[in-house]
């Protein structure tokens, strides 16, 4: 793999840094951006909650804009039947035709099933790389700590510090990898019984309104981008998580919930790809 972070490596010789860190109050950090009330910042900027009823759901989205970083969130998904729900937070950068996004979903379920954690990534307006994990614990009943953390090399998204999902950059090989749009941090709420729930059998049931989930512990270390420039600069050396790639011990416990907890590969759905796979599902890992 060492194709793979050459291109990455000559990239990060341009940037870094002078790293902002943000964290800690959401006044100071976040918008929100519709919901009608439904969104709340409270215990002084502290907690966000999010809620959903049969008229609206809500959301918030961060004020800066980051171009590379490692991205930390505490989030308490909705609690009991969540069946129909769908809990989204992510990265967005771009117009929609070439759209950068790292994406998870939250799908919720009947009371007693495991949540499903649906991610893809998208570079440049392309996605179609959605892969689907079933957490290994109750998300409802306490916070739970999911990352993104995203450099030159890779993107790696984490749950309580395990990481579950790796996108190299892998430009060597043709394929794009986001580095050029920066992206804003974006959550919401939302119905989405046509299909979230056993592919829309389930609906979402009313009666158990409002569906809230809860936010806290924000932590951004991150090059800020601001009115066309970066707050990285050449003139300091670089932190860790620019230069972090996935170590021995992380490889395996990455390959542990790929192989526990994954329950859906689009590298491995050859019903949707009859022709061929996509080229980066050629690529190991490591």
């Amino acid at each position: 793999m060492a194709s793979c972070y050459c291109s990455a490596s000559i990239f990060l010789l341009s940037i870094a840094v002078a790293v902002s860190v943000c964290g800690g109050n959401f006044h100071d950090d976040f918008i929100i951006t519709w919901g009608d009330g439904r969104a709340k910042i409270l215990d002084s900027g502290n907690l966000v909650t999010l809620s959903l009823d049969n008229a609206s759901g809500s959301a918030f989205q961060s004020k800066n804009t980051y171009l590379f970083g490692k991205i930390d969130m505490q989030i308490k998904l909705v609690a009991g039947n969540a069946a129909g729900t769908v809990t989204a937070y992510y990265m967005l950068g771009g117009g929609s035709a070439r759209r950068d996004e790292i994406d998870l979903e939250f799908l919720g379920n009947l009371s007693g099933d495991p949540y499903t954690l649906h991610t893809n990534i998208y570079t440049q307006g392309k996605g179609e790389r959605e892969q689907q994990f079933q957490l290994w614990f109750d998300p409802t009943s306490d916070f739970h700590a999911y990352s993104i953390l995203w450099n030159p090399f890779h993107i790696l998204i984490s749950v309580d510090g395990t990481p579950v999902r790796e996108f190299l950059n892998m430009e060597s090989n043709g394929i794009p990898y986001p580095k050029t749009q920066p992206m804003r941090i974006y959550s919401s709420i939302w119905n989405a019984d046509q299909w979230a729930t056993r592919g829309g059998l389930v609906k979402t049931d009313w009666s158990k309104a409002p569906f809230v989930a809860s936010y806290r512990n924000f932590r951004a270390e991150a090059c800020v981008w601001s009115s066309g420039q970066s707050s990285c600069s050449s003139s300091s050396s670089a932190p860790p998580w620019l230069l972090q790639k996935l170590d021995s011990a992380s490889f395996e416990r990455l390959k542990w919930v790929q192989k526990n907890y994954m329950i859906y590969n689009y590298c491995r759905d050859a019903k949707r790809f009859p022709q061929d796979f996509p080229r980066e599902c050629y690529i190991n890992s490591k």
